[in-house]
């Protein structure tokens, strides 16, 4: 099975291909030829139809990022040289995929399968605060995490110190709170009584050196937990990512692909956002090496993917994996709102709508527009994978997800430029006994009836 892909032969190519320097990667490399190959094969946003339901269009976006990438390639920031394929080693890889996995470990084991477009088998669920938090509070609000029902796995919050120390990337701090972050996730996992869930870390570790210190079967990181590989935007790794994947499969672990291409920025609009987005799952697999992909595209000014323009970005990127790969992906949420306001939940609930619809598992959600610590609680997480879930028991056509998300959209649309920051995980959750507030247990009742109301299905 692959991955990993002939990982000498990829290692390789990261010291022999063509060289380029990064510039010139950007502004001669990527950016022509993303704007040649998406107005070769027509692909045009269209504001009316977040949800396109036409099969070409996915199809084509399909063609358009491979065409794409076999040109382009990945580009190693560390020897200036490009990372290139040939289709026959692209389709070798993609046939070698496979579809589904099974992650975590006895009663916690979940499948993570690859979605069809409209599919209505049950989305995997990983549910995570993505965002940093004191210290203090790491255990509790991964607890809190943990002990939702519909979370197949949970990625914890980030620390930022560790035993009253700032945590310095590249520096011993790192090493200490890369392990602290390990052992208390696993005493987390075991205090709600999962100790087998699927973990998705180690978000405090940003160096390779940390990460390979987290690889610890007995209090760290296990075979049947998932790590991250990164990438730089757009389309380039370095020696740093390599050298975290390159361990990550000798260790023996399952391994992710983290995407998130920049709407406004290379990328261009909401063409070459989905262009580069499912060019990057091409990526995923044959420089990640990635079982699964976490997606997240982002509008570089507002911080999100809950706009119209994203949700077209995610809908059709997800289409165009789902009609022509084997790929696992899970669709990574960004709202621009904080807890405990309506407009959030109406973010989390049309962002896992329009994913799961368009062949995408849940990753969810990043609140406040994963900027501010602290602010960050299961209910989000927990609202989506319910509507996310409910979508595809439902069975809820490209159609029907097009007319919910113009419905929904209008609630929140206008304020995007100013959403409400909401409040902070204390103030939304009783840490000690790790249960949401009574307001907030309120507010998530009347915004969920207020949904169901309009035709969005959830799970119960």
């Amino acid at each position: 099975m692959t991955p990993p892909w002939r990982l000498q032969v990829l290692l390789d190519k990261t010291e022999n291909g063509p060289i380029c320097l990064e510039k010139d990667f950007d502004l001669k490399v990527l950016t022509p030829k993303l704007q040649q190959v998406t107005k070769e094969h027509d692909i045009k946003f269209d504001p009316e139809n977040p949800v396109p339901s036409d099969n070409s269009l996915a199809d084509d976006i399909w063609k358009a990022a491979l065409e794409l990438y076999l040109d382009v390639g990945t580009l190693c920031t560390s020897t200036s040289r490009r990372i290139l394929f040939t289709e026959d080693e692209i389709t070798e890889a993609i046939k070698n995929h496979r579809s589904q996995i099974t992650v975590g470990f006895g009663r916690d084991a979940r499948t993570m399968a690859h979605r069809g477009v409209e599919d209505q088998s049950r989305p995997f669920c990983l549910m995570s605060p993505d965002i940093t938090c004191d210290e203090n509070l790491f255990v509790p609000m991964s607890m809190a995490y943990l002990q939702e029902p519909l979370a197949d796995g949970v990625c914890a919050p980030i620390l930022e110190h560790v035993d009253g120390r700032s945590i310095k990337a590249g520096a011993p701090s790192e090493m200490l709170g890369s392990v602290a972050h390990a052992m208390m996730f696993r005493e987390a996992a075991r205090r709600v009584g999962r100790p087998g869930i699927f973990l998705q870390s180690v978000g405090t570790a940003q160096s390779d050196a940390a990460q390979i210190a987290a690889s610890n079967s007995t209090w760290g990181e296990r075979l049947t937990d998932g790590r991250f590989v990164g990438a730089i935007s757009e389309l380039k790794m370095d020696y740093s990512l390599l050298n975290k994947m390159t361990h990550f499969h000798q260790y023996g672990c399952f391994v992710g692909a983290l995407a998130g291409p920049i709407y406004g920025g290379y990328a261009g609009g909401a063409e070459g956002t989905s262009v580069i987005g499912t060019a990057y799952h091409i990526q995923g697999l044959m420089v990640n090496q990635s079982h699964y992909m976490n997606y997240f595209p982002f509008h570089i000014r507002h911080g999100c993917n809950t706009t119209r323009e994203l949700l077209w970005v995610v809908s059709t990127t997800y289409q165009a994996i789902a009609r022509n790969t084997p790929f696992i992906s899970l669709s990574n949420g960004f709202a621009a709102a904080g807890p405990c306001t309506d407009m959030v939940l109406y973010e989390a609930a049309l962002h896992a709508l329009v994913s799961v619809a368009s062949g995408g598992n849940l990753w969810e959600i990043a609140v406040a527009r994963n900027k501010h610590k602290n602010r960050a609680t299961p209910v989000e997480a927990r609202l989506a994978c319910e509507a996310g879930c409910g979508t595809a028991e439902a069975g809820i056509s490209r159609s029907d997800s097009n007319a919910l998300a113009k419905t929904i959209l209008a609630k929140y649309e206008k304020l995007i430029e100013n959403a409400p920051l909401g409040k902070t995980f204390q103030e939304c959750y009783d840490a000690n006994r790790i249960k949401p507030t009574e307001e907030y247990a309120q507010l998530y009742v009347k915004v969920k009836r207020e949904l169901q109301d309009i035709g969005v299905p959830f799970l119960y």
